[in-house]
């Protein structure tokens, strides 16, 4: 079945209003290349939109009324957002998800080392990286750094154009005959990730020599090293050990930018999954009153299995509904679980779009293409469905009737040929609650 083209089903005013959106997006991927920055923003944005925030609502004995919009942190790191209903939420609720973390790079606890005449940071990828795409690039420094009396210090190193940037070195080609017979996989080793911070030793002054002075032999031994630190201490307030209690993530420094003459696309670091999120907090944002309570659920940890207190695992959300269900005077166990199983979610996450130049990894059918509208995977998970959530035929159905009454452009799809492609996503976490999920979002190249 070949689906529209979504370029040719735009009026002008809607043209119009998709540019306003794209830039709001790209700012929003600007401004949230961390969980937490990611979290800042929303807030912010939801809550001059008239969003409360629930511990307060619990704390002052305030009821949620309908048409009331309510939100729920946690850690910093993941948001749930709710729109009272007209019907009770024993009734179920109409839930959108997606993730908000990305793979990357994370400085270790103990990372500051010098070697070889340079400062470097120890790290740790996280989550699904090709680790020969992060060397000779650009990378900035994102972060806390939270002192033992509880000062948090916010880094952003690499984003604006008088910032510094940092690097992963990469080996030159004339030496590199033995690299390049190397699996992609091992052409960069984990433990050769490290962050390139510095070259320049610290320049010791004072009345005393340097043989005399403790405190001077020992920044002479790592001079590069003592230089860094004092920099660290001159701008942040910060020690060496002050890294042991420190959230540092490297991405990739620079703005998100337009494709193309026709600038028809967006390249920009984190649209794995934050393209889902930001429209999943505008759809929150832009929806009138409805029967349903509505609920928007932005996670961490994706990227490593949904694990953790952040991630989709944990009993964050549910704990969420609970405590917003007794607000309301709803509050049994047997009414959140009524609630949690009688819901419907669209689970989005990217999908892989058809890649002309890779296309041997496509089952064409049964792609997805960029420019040819949402995306619904029946099924996730690899090979043999395994870790998949497989929506049943009455959901999709229901679905397929909303977006045609719609007039909604969408494709189904399959991520990959069976035997080469497959992922996870949240969707079946949710599902099991026995609530209809899912799998939804958008058609990426580069993922």
């Amino acid at each position: 079945m070949e689906r529209k083209v979504t370029w040719e089903t735009y009026d002008a005013a809607q043209l119009e209003k998709l540019e306003s959106l794209n830039r709001e997006y790209r700012d929003f991927l600007d401004n949230g290349k961390t969980e937490r920055e990611c979290i800042d923003t929303i807030v912010n944005t939801i809550e001059a939109e008239g969003y409360q925030e629930l511990e307060s609502l619990i704390r002052d004995g305030k009821k949620p009324q309908k048409g009331d919009k309510v939100y729920s942190v946690c850690m910093n790191k993941s948001i749930a957002m709710f729109q009272i209903g007209e019907k009770p939420m024993a009734e179920g609720m109409n839930i959108l998800g997606a993730h908000i973390d990305s793979p990357r790079i994370d400085v270790k606890q103990n990372p500051l080392y010098e070697e070889g005449g340079f400062a470097y940071l120890d790290t740790h990828y996280y989550g699904g990286v090709k680790k020969y795409q992060w060397v000779a690039l650009p990378l900035a420094l994102h972060g806390v750094v939270v002192k033992k009396d509880g000062t948090t210090i916010e880094m952003n190193i690499g984003e604006n154009d008088d910032d510094p940037v940092f690097f992963i070195s990469d080996l030159l080609v004339h030496l590199a005959g033995e690299q390049m017979e190397k699996k992609a996989s091992k052409v960069i080793e984990g433990e050769a990730l490290d962050l390139i911070i510095g070259s320049k030793p610290i320049v010791l002054t004072g009345e005393e020599k340097v043989e005399d002075n403790k405190e001077d032999k020992e920044k002479a031994k790592e001079a590069i090293k003592a230089g860094i630190l004092d920099i660290l201490k001159a701008s942040y307030d910060m020690e060496e050990e002050d890294f042991l209690s420190a959230e540092l993530e490297i991405v990739p420094a620079g703005r998100t930018r337009e494709v193309g003459f026709d600038r028809s696309m967006i390249l920009g670091y984190g649209q794995d999954d934050r393209v889902c999120a930001f429209t999943s907090m505008r759809a929150m944002l832009d929806v009138g009153a409805t029967e349903r309570t509505l609920c928007c659920i932005l996670v961490d940890k994706e990227e490593i299995g949904s694990v953790g207190a952040t991630g989709m695992q944990s009993r964050f959300f549910e704990n969420a509904v609970a405590e917003l269900m007794n607000l309301m005077g709803e509050y049994s166990e047997l009414n959140v679980r009524r609630c949690l199983a009688r819901s419907a979610m669209l689970s989005s996450d990217v999908s892989a779009g058809f890649d002309p130049a890779y296309a041997s990894c496509f089952e064409k059918k049964n792609a997805a293409f960029v420019g040819k509208g949402m995306v619904f995977n029946k099924f996730t998970g690899s090979r043999g469905k395994g870790g998949s959530n497989d929506a049943n035929a009455e959901y999709i159905a229901y679905l397929r009737r909303i977006l045609d009454e719609k007039g909604i452009v969408y494709q189904t799809a399959e991520l990959g040929k069976v035997d080469v492609g497959g992922g996870g996503t949240i969707a079946y976490i949710l599902a099991e609650y026995g609530m209809n999920v899912i799998d939804s979002g958008v058609a990426v190249l580069n993922m």
